[in-house]
């Protein structure tokens, strides 16, 4: 297991897009230490979803958009075959959108983009009550320029930014790191 431990906002956007979708606060946190500096949200602006198709079981509390979803909220996208959107009992109506979301999956291919950091994976999850955010599947790949992440299990505490990537069995249970240093970057400074 590869374990990170800098300042990743929220490693997986779509959890940062989805998470604003639930109304949670923006937790955007400047910089990183590392060679990935987090993939940011915009905890203000409006989301767009959109998708082939909308289900809505409201006496399961859930909503389901399947059919190249793609979520947008600022400069983050989201896309995916799927979003399903399980909402907390007694919390609202799901029609009306005010309902407390409890948990969020997506799955199907899915493919997150923020600036300059992009994040694919087979499946996704964020619990809304644990704040943890689970992306996994055959290749979890995680980039930021010519920087790559592969392994095939990224979990994130939201709440303490550190996140666990673990490797995949067919890779002897190795993650795969590729750092390449920027010319343009100044060594830290030591205090």
């Amino acid at each position: 297991m590869f374990k990170i431990d800098c300042a990743w906002r929220a490693p997986i956007v779509f959890a940062a897009c989805l998470c604003a979708l639930a109304g949670a606060h923006s937790a955007a946190q400047e910089g990183a230490q590392g060679g990935f500096s987090g993939l940011k949200m915009s905890g203000n602006e409006p989301i767009q979803i959109e998708s082939d198709k909308l289900e809505v079981r409201e006496k399961e509390n859930l909503a389901i958009f399947s059919g190249n979803v793609a979520v947008v909220q600022g400069t983050t996208l989201v896309k995916a075959g799927k979003l399903t959107v399980y909402y907390a009992p007694g919390t609202g109506a799901t029609t009306a959108g005010n309902a407390a979301i409890d948990r969020l999956e997506v799955e199907d291919t899915v493919y997150v983009k923020s600036e300059d950091q992009i994040a694919t994976g087979d499946k996704g999850s964020f619990d809304m009550k644990s704040n943890m955010l689970v992306l996994t599947g055959d290749k979890v790949v995680l980039t930021q320029g010519k920087n790559v992440l592969v392994g095939c299990k990224l979990t994130v505490n939201m709440q303490t930014n550190q996140a666990n990537f673990e490797g995949c069995a067919a890779s002897g249970g190795r993650v795969k790191t590729l750092l390449v240093k920027d010319p343009q970057s100044k060594p830290a400074q030591s205090q």
